[in-house]
């Protein structure tokens, strides 16, 4: 029989020291002889006491006696559910639109299921994709079509790839199982806050397009959706440009996986009548620290080593009734610049695996909500964004970030140098006045948060660099949809982080994959 423990506290020492089979047969009170096949289940840093800082660990093993119950249960099973699609027989012409995470599992599950779709991708794939970056961040040189927003894998590609899910059930597994079987570190299953890092990121989403195209679907990079064409209130076909030519694809089915930064998309479906709301979102800056500085904060002045780069999650209530918090946290990462539009600044944050760079950096958020726009149209959260992005701009006259000091920003100073920290987003940051690209109440809820966040870690709200604009948390347009995932039209199917219903690489990743469950299932009863 297959068990899992219950949840061991250990000193980095000894997780270091002890053999797994020692740990837990000294947890059960058996002798080694015992258990068999021990392995890690899950491993989290607790960090609440600091100078005491613990792993948790739950293990896996096999016994031939029954455990106690207060230490051990029999081990749940998850089945991964690519294992188990069957082959559905149909001609259906089914395009997905997107080659994000949503649109990637999507496509995947179709083409497994023997419908070989058509997957088509506005951005380039991983190798060219790398280049626009590179000139965007090197030289300042913007392809609109081609950056951190747009290309194989989506904004997820260029971050630190964080799996951020508390559940635990088929879907989940099945996310992270697919991505380890396509090269990303095994240590993803068993991290209580596991991540990818960029620099395997970009190797397993590239395998996961060689996946689908060996199961029978294809993919078209730089190819833009610019139009839907609708016939008796369903969709049968789109209209879209590459090579610098339109050409019209009939279709059958559309998914909609085109990520919240697609938002010529948006504007196209409410030209059409397409059912769309507005939704919450939240913007606001990047802050840095050195990652000692937050390593020491968190763990403590004499620290353990080998402990990895320390996160941290922070969130207040503010006095207009507002939240703010930290988000998208990258530990020992970088800032980085992830404009699509041209006259923009977007900014985000990555990080490798090693999350070994000098800094640490989260997001600082405001919450915004539908009633902060005047008017009544669903895209108006999409203006309030792009006025910020392109305020940033203006304040820097090219592609590089505004940056204040903490405590400039804090003292209602324009910062003219930087001082304990150095910026780390590229081409260059350029000394400013944050406030003069915030909305007043972005820029107090921010400071208000600093002083709150600065209680729980030293310095927080003294040293550290904000680098300006972060609007790109979550999409401020939901495209409504139906339980069986189709919008107002009938055969056309939003999802992922464009369609207003995900957030983040596995809830984006789950959203595909019960796209194209929905499909199937349709088409397997029509």
């Amino acid at each position: 029989m297959i068990y899992k423990t219950r949840d061991i506290s250990l000193s980095p020492d000894a997780f270091r020291k002890q053999s797994q089979d020692a740990i837990v047969a000294e947890f059960l009170g058996v002798d080694a002889g015992a258990i068999s096949n021990v392995r890690i289940f899950k491993k989290s840093v607790d960090a609440r006491r600091k100078n005491n800082v613990k792993y948790v660990v739950s293990f896996v093993f096999e016994a031939g006696f029954i455990p106690p119950k207060n230490k051990a249960e029999p081990l749940p099973v998850f089945i991964d559910l690519f294992d188990e699609i069957q082959k559905t027989a149909s001609n259906e012409r089914i395009i997905v639109v997107g080659g994000g995470c949503a649109g990637l599992f999507c496509a995947w599950y179709l083409a497994k299921a023997g419908l070989k779709p058509l997957l088509i991708e506005r951005g380039k794939g991983i190798a060219e994709r790398q280049k626009d970056i590179d000139s965007l961040w090197r030289d300042g040189v913007l392809n609109p079509e081609s950056n951190v927003q747009f290309g194989l894998g989506g904004a997820g590609t260029f971050s630190d790839g964080k799996l951020t899910s508390t559940a635990h059930n088929k879907y989940v597994y099945t996310v992270f199982s697919r991505f380890v079987s396509c090269g990303a570190p095994p240590d993803i299953m068993t991290d209580g806050m596991p991540h990818i890092g960029t620099d395997n990121l970009k190797k397993t989403v590239t395998a996961m397009a060689v996946e689908i195209q060996k199961l029978g679907g294809n993919i078209m990079y730089g190819t833009k959706l610019t139009d839907i064409s609708v016939s008796g209130g369903r969709v049968n076909g789109v209209t879209v440009l590459s090579s610098g030519e339109e050409r019209r694809l009939s279709a059958d089915r559309v998914v909609l996986a085109t990520g919240h930064s697609a938002r010529d998309v948006f504007e196209m479906l409410f030209s059409k009548g397409v059912s769309l709301s507005r939704k919450p979102f939240s913007v606001g800056v990047r802050v840095e620290h050195k990652r000692e500085m937050i390593n020491r904060a968190r763990y403590g002045d004499n620290y353990d080593k080998s402990l990895p780069a320390a996160t941290y999650k922070m969130f207040t209530h503010l006095p207009d009734g507002r939240g703010a918090y930290t988000f998208c946290m990258c530990p020992g990462g970088r800032v980085v610049l992830g404009s699509s539009e041209s006259h923009s600044i977007v900014t985000n944050g990555m990080s490798y695996f090693a999350r070994d760079e000098e800094n640490s950096n989260s997001a600082i958020l405001v919450n915004v909500f539908p009633g902060d726009f005047d008017g009544d149209s669903p895209l108006a959260g999409i203006e309030f964004q792009r006025e910020m992005e392109r305020s940033a701009y203006r304040l820097t006259g090219c592609y590089g970030a505004p940056a204040q000091n903490v405590a400039d920003f804090l003292a209602g100073k324009e910062s003219t140098v930087f001082y304990d920290v150095k910026p780390s987003i590229m081409p260059r940051a350029v000394p400013s006045d944050l406030r003069r690209c915030l909305p007043l109440f972005v820029a107090e809820g921010i400071k208000t948060a600093l002083s709150v966040f600065g209680k729980y870690i030293k310095d927080f709200d003294k040293k550290g660099v904000l680098t300006g604009v972060e609007t790109r948390s979550s999409s401020p347009v939901k495209i409504n949809r139906e339980a069986d995932y189709s919008s107002s039209l009938p055969n056309l199917y939003p999802c992922g982080e464009g369609s207003g219903y995900a957030g983040g690489i596995v809830t984006s990743a789950i959203d595909g994959i019960k796209c194209a469950e929905n499909i199937v299932n349709i088409i397997k009863n029509a």
